[in-house]
């Protein structure tokens, strides 16, 4: 039987390697923390939400909608680390500062709030700063790049 596989061999010679490399450094150079951008949305949407989770929304009518219009900003992020990272991470002192805000709504926003309530917002704003001091660190290191 004949050998007809094709052995593989180094495309380093194509002339069109160094164009193929730098596209693919430029399409990926800027997706360090891809998998930081999933949670956020995550985070967000779970933020949104939680008011209706956690059933306080009757006890705590201003703190849903607040929970509600942070939790749709959270995730509005999100989206935009994903679809413009290199634009978007720029902003991501502005999720520290949406995680610091969090952890500290419950007792501004809120009218005596019981612990499920303090917890889920702290718990909320740790996670939120947590990621968006990953992604400070990560556009720190590519603006040092450039």
């Amino acid at each position: 039987m004949a050998n007809v596989s094709h052995p593989r061999g180094d495309i380093g010679a194509h002339p069109d390697a160094p164009e193929m490399r730098a596209r693919y450094d430029r399409v990926l150079g800027g997706r360090d923390v891809a998998l930081v951008d999933g949670p956020v949305f995550l985070l967000g949407l779970y933020c949104a939400v939680s008011p209706w989770i956690l059933h306080y929304t009757t006890s705590q009518p201003a703190l849903a909608t607040h929970n509600l219009i942070v939790g749709i900003a959270i995730g509005v992020l999100g989206l935009g680390f994903t679809a413009a990272p290199a634009r978007m991470y720029g902003l991501s002192g502005a999720m520290c500062a949406l995680g610091i805000w969090m952890i500290i709504s419950p007792w501004i926003v809120g009218r005596g709030p019981d612990a499920g309530v303090i917890w889920n917002n702290v718990v909320i704003g740790a996670l939120t700063l947590a990621l968006g001091t990953v992604c400070l660190a990560t556009a720190a290191r590519g603006a040092s790049r450039r």
